[in-house]
């Protein structure tokens, strides 16, 4: 059996991309900030067009050999790249940290899944189906690689998310060129150069660049197929630019996630779950419960427990053991929140918790609560992507289903109740990729999970997720022409 490389990267200054197996530097950077204090800390390469093209090309050359490899192989090498993820955990996730703002402790476990996304990815077999089998005639469809697949990532979380992609992408036998976002290219960076020790030279490369590296890729030729996680507008603008080569599409989408919490929950158990359903990862989740629709019966009540929980978490600077929360990870998305937060101030929206943000070095937002808002206030109907949380009052269920349906979004949802059989009659009736109850954000990569309206075309994970990356192949043979009378005959 062979042995799972441990050669250390250096975890330095020093980013590089990787196309055809080799370590390809730039002459442009793009700057890399910490979130936490707002300073440059890193140059990752600004990929020029002809090393995307260069890219493109490797990934073209390996395809054939890679496409015909035994699927066990395939399947053994995305162990051994779980493995590698494994072996390296201390520095990615400190490298993951520094350019995402998230605790040390989440980045670890961002590594942690994204090597149980490999190993549990690769036990996926794709089947064959047999349509006829009747004397002289036989009929099967089977599914083929597609090529060459771009994969384009967004800086939330930029590893887990990478390897949704490419799990599937490589085990169907297709080869990737990978582009992470340009906030948080790094530590794919390093991922893209580990991965050169497991992986044949072409199979995965890693570019990085600015803004207009995506819209390159979306339009180039030699892409079969373009995979992408991040916002319906950008989702909405790759539409447009593989419509004029029909290249196939996966996108997964913004949300704007509603739960819906039921009279007879315990309440101090419910408010912690929803919390963490709500704030993990300081809210930049796009499955996060977004908009909080409680019973009357209990909204004071979880109300307040919400805010007296919310009150003990500390948000802080990742590095520190202590902290839980880190910051938001740009600038610009803080900006968002921030005005989403001043619209509820100035429309005189009652704040249960937090507000507006002191003066800090990072991009630090307090954890917010909005205490009942009206249901066409920008806070509900806008995905916030931040630690604001607007909390709404229902008496009436069917109202509730109404307005959690009322969004142009649809990726996720959330019943929460002491009767599970009656929560799942209520979750069967909203309308979303994904619906959990007592639970959230439950994702496994043996279970598909896929947006709804504005949420999403196609689907990641599970065995529907991998057949996303694969074209279907019917052939039909018949033993004796002789016996064939044509489509007249039929």
């Amino acid at each position: 059996m062979e042995t799972v490389p441990t050669t250390e990267v250096v975890f330095d200054a020093d980013y590089a991309m990787t196309i055809g197996g080799i370590v390809t530097e730039t002459f442009a950077h793009i700057p890399v900030i910490d979130p936490a204090n707002k300073q440059v800390f890193a140059n990752a390469p600004d990929c020029t067009t002809e090393q995307l093209n260069a890219a493109v090309a490797a990934a073209a050359v390996a395809f054939p050999v890679w496409s015909v490899t035994p699927y066990a192989e395939r399947q053994a090498l995305l162990t051994r790249m779980a493995q590698t993820l494994e072996a390296h955990i201390t520095g990615l996730s400190e490298l993951l940290t520094a350019e995402q703002g998230k605790t040390l402790r989440d980045a670890t476990v961002e590594i942690g899944t994204a090597a149980y996304w490999l190993r549990e990815t690769a036990k996926l077999i794709i089947p064959e189906t047999i349509n006829d089998s009747s004397d002289g005639h036989r009929s099967v469809t089977r599914h083929l690689p597609l090529g060459v697949i771009a994969a384009i990532v967004p800086w939330n979380f930029p590893v887990l998310l990478a390897v949704f992609k490419i799990s599937s992408a490589l085990l169907a036998g297709n080869t990737v060129v990978l582009k992470p976002s340009p906030l948080t290219p790094l530590t794919t960076l390093k991922i893209g150069e580990l991965m050169q020790q497991v992986l044949p030279a072409g199979v995965l490369n890693v570019i990085s660049g600015g803004d207009g590296l995506g819209p390159q890729m979306t339009a180039h030729p030699g892409f079969a197929k373009i995979s992408f996680t991040g916002s319906t507008a950008t989702g909405r603008k790759i539409m447009q630019g593989v419509a004029p080569q029909l290249k196939h599409l996966t996108l997964e989408l913004g949300g704007n996630d509603a739960a819906i919490v039921m009279p007879d929950v315990a309440i101090e158990t419910v408010a912690k779950c929803i919390f963490w359903a709500s704030f993990a990862n300081s809210g930049q989740i796009c499955l996060a419960a977004k908009r909080i629709y409680i019973h009357e019966a209990i909204y004071d009540a979880m109300r307040d427990e919400l805010v007296r929980y919310a009150s003990t978490v500390k948000v802080g600077i990742g590095t520190d053991p202590a902290t839980q929360l880190g910051p938001i990870q740009n600038e610009a998305q803080y900006e968002r929140v921030i005005d989403l937060i001043r619209d509820c101030r100035d429309n005189g929206y009652q704040f249960a918790l937090g507000g507006m943000p002191d003066d800090t070095a990072g991009y630090f937002v307090p954890l917010t609560i909005i205490d009942n808002p009206p249901a066409d206030s920008r806070i509900v109907r806008e995905e916030q992507f931040g630690p604001v949380l607007p909390l709404i009052k229902f008496k009436d269920i069917e109202d509730a289903i109404k307005q959690a349906n009322d969004s142009e979004y649809a990726l996720g949802a959330t019943v929460w109740s002491g009767d599970a059989d009656a929560a799942a009659r209520i979750a069967s009736r909203l309308q979303a990729g994904s619906v959990w109850v007592n639970e959230a954000m439950a994702l496994s990569p043996l279970i598909p999970f896929a947006g709804h309206k504005q949420s999403g075309l196609g689907c990641e994970a599970g065995l529907a997720g991998l057949l996303e990356y694969t074209a279907l192949q019917t052939i039909g043979v018949r033993a004796d022409a002789a016996t064939w009378f044509g489509i007249a005959g039929l």
